[in-house]
């Protein structure tokens, strides 16, 4: 399997989905995550309740690696709580697979966490140094700490006291054999949507994921909201302070898939925006436009649409490697990105050529991209960029590297441009990125990674913001 540390793609950690009152709860689940396993393909979980108790099914792999009818048929009940999980370096571990399932002195309750706390590892100091023994890496397990040394009686406000003291991105989902909570941190890094299939509450990472089950949109779960499902209904609360929105601006260039809606726009049409404003930025004198798929498709679309040129299937991806692949031995030449693309070389031979990607991290990969494309024939190739340069890691919830591995942040466009081997490099504005999100000023979107501005700062005795996973590594 690639190590996580030569990884040239940005990673999700994960996606969440539940179900409240449906006899099917646990096999709706387990659709809702087949439609969410672009979040994260390390592991997945489902707990259900069947009004008294807790079950829970859980492993490393796909999906459909990790259940069957007989795992399923192992979670009874009305209500389901499911995740899908990309680990960091060093952290694929079953133990830290989710959702992750307690007891304590006021019962049974699971746990699925979509984010990242960027103060997490100063709350579990200070919770060892209380006595609590941790079984995981993950900072998830924190809040369930804090949650288990609330003394709150009601479970809302044990859910609200315990996340009071957290801080960073959290989209989640807790349960209990007789309730489904769902929050969300206060600057909504991550989204988190609710629907209605029938009687039944849903809810899911993505909307794409709704569709799936027959379900209809309602709304979003709020920026700060807890939302609490039981027999008795809904109960919405918003117990902490509010602060500015920021929602993940990456999710809209590559993590969501293209037929979700997140934070209310359609992801394809923004992609598509994305790919005109490129267009009318970085025009290139070219005879096709090519994406990379499937991250570049949608806009390479936008791009063709407004040069006129024509869109053409140039690389072909592979859907089929899974979640290892083995090289051969060093003897043989490392295939690299050959496994997951292959130039249609008809398309290319003798074409000037503007290739289409989401974004450029180490650079390793693109050169590796440009090298195939040329060696197919290309007479020119001209990488577009459907957004800005990064520049900054994320601790908000998406696994990137370190500030000093990112080529962004340590040479200019010319260089990078020089590194790849195209005969010229460009990247969408981020005013054009903040134009094709609906949010010309930036204002509710957290966009740190392009220009160096977080939202959410650590404490001063944290350290240095480095995602909770990586630090414990």
């Amino acid at each position: 399997m690639i190590p996580r540390s030569s990884s040239d793609r940005f990673h999700d950690h994960c996606g969440v989905f539940g179900v409240f009152g449906h006899a099917e709860a646990a096999h709706l689940v387990y659709l809702g995550l087949y439609a969410l396993q672009h979040r994260g393909q390390e592991s997945a979980g489902i707990v259900s309740s069947d009004g008294a108790r807790l079950s829970i099914e859980k492993g490393m792999g796909l999906v459909n690696d990790v259940f069957d009818e007989a795992r399923l048929a192992a979670l009874p009940g009305t209500a389901a709580i499911g995740h899908v999980r990309y680990s960091t370096v060093g952290s694929s571990l079953s133990v830290n697979a989710q959702p992750l399932l307690i007891d304590c002195h006021r019962g049974s309750i699971a746990l699925c966490h979509n984010g990242n706390l960027v103060n997490a590892n100063a709350l579990r100091r200070d919770l060892e140094s209380h006595g609590s023994i941790f079984q995981s890496s993950s900072d998830t397990e924190v809040i369930l700490h804090l949650y288990a040394r609330s003394q709150h009686r009601r479970l809302e406000e044990a859910v609200a006291a315990s996340l009071s003291d957290v801080m960073g991105a959290f989209s989640l989902l807790f349960l209990t054999p007789e309730k489904m909570v769902a929050a969300r941190d206060p600057s909504g890094f991550r989204p988190l949507s609710i629907g209605r299939l029938g009687e039944s509450v849903i809810l899911s990472s993505e909307t794409c994921a709704l569709d799936l089950i027959g379900a209809e949109f309602v709304r979003d779960v709020e920026p700060g909201e807890i939302l609490v499902v039981s027999a008795d209904g809904t109960l919405s609360l918003h117990p902490f302070p509010q602060q500015r929105p920021s929602h993940c601006v990456f999710e809209h260039v590559y993590f969501a898939r293209p037929d979700s809606v997140v934070f209310g726009n359609n992801v394809l049409e923004t992609r598509l925006r994305l790919g005109r404003l490129l267009a009318r930025e970085a025009p290139a004198a070219a005879d096709i436009v090519v994406p990379v798929p499937d991250s570049g498709i949608g806009a390479a679309l936008g791009y063709a649409e407004e040069s006129g040129l024509p869109f053409v299937w140039g690389l072909i991806r592979n859907h089929y490697i899974g979640r290892t692949f083995i090289e051969p031995k060093q003897s043989i030449r490392s295939f690299g990105v050959k496994i997951k693309l292959n130039p249609v070389r008809a398309a290319l031979k003798g074409k000037s050529v503007v290739l289409i990607d989401d974004s450029i991290v180490r650079g390793t990969t693109s050169k590796k991209i440009v090298a195939m494309v040329r060696a197919a024939g290309a007479r020119e190739v001209h990488m577009r960029i459907s957004s800005p340069p990064t520049i900054g890691p994320c601790y908000y919830g998406i696994d990137t590297p370190l500030q000093s591995e990112l080529i962004a942040a340590n040479q200019t466009v010319e260089e990078i441009g020089r590194f790849i081997g195209v005969n010229s490099l460009g990247y969408v504005s981020l005013d054009a990125l903040f134009s094709a999100v609906g949010d010309p000023r930036g204002a509710l979107h957290c966009h740190a990674c392009f220009s160096g501005r977080y939202p959410v700062e650590a404490g001063r005795n944290e350290g240095p913001l480095i995602p909770f996973e990586k630090q414990r590594d």
